[in-house]
């Protein structure tokens, strides 16, 4: 028979240096660690948002207020952080706009629900009203939304020229806006019924420091960051025949170590002219396939480079893998790993082929390719931040025009969306007759945070803005007044021609409510010890630095 000392031994789960933080400890260890990180997006958000500069440990800088960039460069340690992170990350995937108004939103409704559960309203009523609510949303959102002509140049225009307003490169956001719907629109597929396709990757974007902005351009074809081989080729070629090589013009190494004992001037000599005579060999197949021009994505031996050059023929090495691909599909060229088995119907083609000065670099220009379809978006800018701006802009501008082809329906911006839908929102919850109806009423609130924090950004009262808001919305019924950033006032925005796509705002409720309920479902949080020899996590399940 056991002892009463011996039934009190304590039994344990956890390995030594393992915390749990259980409870209402733990979901307010989650939720501020929410609204952290919500609270750093926020002053971002929208055309009147504050950059951040952010220095890596290498002391590298980058100035943005993109979003994902943002969250990216920030070296977050706590978990519910990094969830928040990774929603954000999803929606510029997906959607490619949006990143911050899914960060502003989720942070919003858990900050809303805080309020529920210090009521004591158990956390999965809250969920579960959050969850009818974002569904009612996306039905509003739907019923408010203007369906357009997917190729109407001019409202993508709108819709593009909105995306980019909201970033560094503004003042330049109309010829950016005009690049990006012309390349778009230019690899767009129709699919029949008036439905189209677009596949980014048939748009290749390059980035060079030095011009300006307005300096940027839309090249029908594939620019190549690389220079001529050999000096003695030809600097352009029409009417261009082009081989692609994912192998080596060299003579490869063995894959073992191997010694030749060479004794006499005579056998040295051998030694090189077999070398030689099989790097004339691979040419002499280049040569038979018709093609004067030759991209590789590995090295060329500088003999290989004369004999290509005493033909009359242009190479190009170690171009990039992916670079290769969309060179492959824009000349029809198959990629070839053996030289010898090169033919002429592995041969693409291009009507000009010419190298070209970009600031103090060579590069080569592939244009009138075989398949129409392939573009390159040439970025210049006064600085490599500059650059790198834009080419945030334009994968961001291009996204939203891409979602707008594919599901061509539009909302105003600038908050007008959220303002009616908040209300109609407040009209549905009064017939619950359950704790849900908090749960809608909060999730109502929340929604308007998105144009309540543009104002703020733009330095509107927040009381005032609400109220006007509210009342205009009330009146019209239809989701046109919202925030005026540069001018401070509450305007009808459809004048203004400021759109965004509804796949976008879609995307940004279903994501942002996701996150929050994933996070306010969280009741016990368990960290592992750390490894013999490093630090444990600090008490109560804090990550960071982040509070509890």
């Amino acid at each position: 028979m056991s002892s009463p000392q011996q039934d009190r031994v304590p039994i344990l789960l956890l390995k030594e240096g393992s915390t749990e933080t259980k409870g209402k400890d733990a979901r307010k260890n989650s939720i501020t660690a929410a609204k952290l990180i919500a609270q750093v997006i926020r002053s971002s958000l929208g055309p009147r948002g504050m950059d951040k500069m952010l220095v890596n440990p290498t002391g590298d800088v980058t100035i943005t207020n993109d979003g994902t960039t943002i969250l990216k460069e920030l070296d977050i340690e706590h978990p519910i952080a990094k969830m928040l992170v990774e929603v954000a990350k999803s929606v510029d995937n997906e959607a490619g706009d949006g990143t911050k108004s899914v960060v502003v939103l989720a942070g919003s409704l858990i900050e809303n629900a805080e309020e529920l559960l210090d009521k004591d309203v158990h956390p999965t009523i809250v969920v579960e009203g959050f969850r009818e609510a974002s569904k009612k949303s996306i039905e509003f959102l739907k019923e408010i939304s203007i369906e357009i002509d997917p190729m109407d140049k001019a409202f993508l225009n709108k819709i593009a020229m909105t995306t980019i307003a909201s970033k560094l490169v503004t003042t330049n956001s109309e010829e950016l806006s005009k690049l990006v719907v012309d390349g778009a629109l230019r690899v767009a597929e129709e699919l029949g019924d008036n439905k189209f396709k677009i596949d980014l990757d048939d748009i290749k974007v390059e980035k060079k420091a030095g011009g300006s902005l307005q300096d940027s351009q839309l090249i029908q074809g594939i620019v190549i960051d690389k220079e001529i081989v050999h000096s003695g080729m030809p600097k352009r070629i029409q009417a261009a025949k082009i081989a692609l090589l994912n192998s080596a013009l060299e003579i490869e190494k063995t894959e073992f170590d191997a010694k030749l004992n060479v004794t006499s001037p005579e056998q040295m000599q051998k030694f090189l002219n077999e070398e030689e005579r099989m790097l004339k060999s691979m040419v002499d197949s280049v040569v038979a396939s018709g093609a004067n021009v030759v991209l590789c994505q590995k090295g060329i031996d500088d003999i290989a480079q004369h004999y290509l050059a005493k033909e009359g023929i242009i190479a190009v090495r170690r171009i990039k893998e992916s670079d290769m691909a969309k060179l492959a599909k824009a000349t029809g060229a198959n990629l070839v790993t053996n030289t010898d088995e090169l033919s002429k119907d592995d041969i693409g083609y291009a009507d000009l082929i010419e190298e070209r000065n970009v600031e103090t670099d060579k590069w080569v220009f592939i244009e009138g390719c075989k398949n129409p379809k392939s573009i390159t978006v040439l970025i210049r800018g006064g600085s490599q931040r500059v650059v790198d701006e834009a080419e945030r802009s334009i994968h961001d501008a291009l996204m939203v025009v891409k979602d707008t082809v594919e599901y061509p329906y539009v909302v105003v911006g600038g908050g007008a969306p959220e303002v009616v839908v908040s209300k109609k929102l407040r009209e549905w919850s009064s017939s619950l007759a359950s704790r849900r109806q908090l749960a809608v009423e909060k999730y109502a609130d929340s929604l308007e945070s998105i144009p309540l924090t543009l104002a703020e950004n733009a330095g509107m009262s927040l009381v005032d803005t609400q109220a006007e808001l509210r009342a205009k919305s009330q009146t019209s019924g239809k989701p046109r007044f919202g925030v005026d950033v540069f001018k401070g006032k509450i305007v009808d925005l459809s004048s203004r021609d400021i759109y965004e796509p509804l796949s976008v705002k879609n995307q940004v409720i279903n994501s942002g409510t996701e996150a929050a309920c994933m996070i306010l479902r969280i009741d016990d949080i368990i960290s592992a010890g750390a490894p013999k020899g490093g630090s444990t996590p600090p008490e109560g399940g804090g990550y960071g630095g982040m509070p509890e």
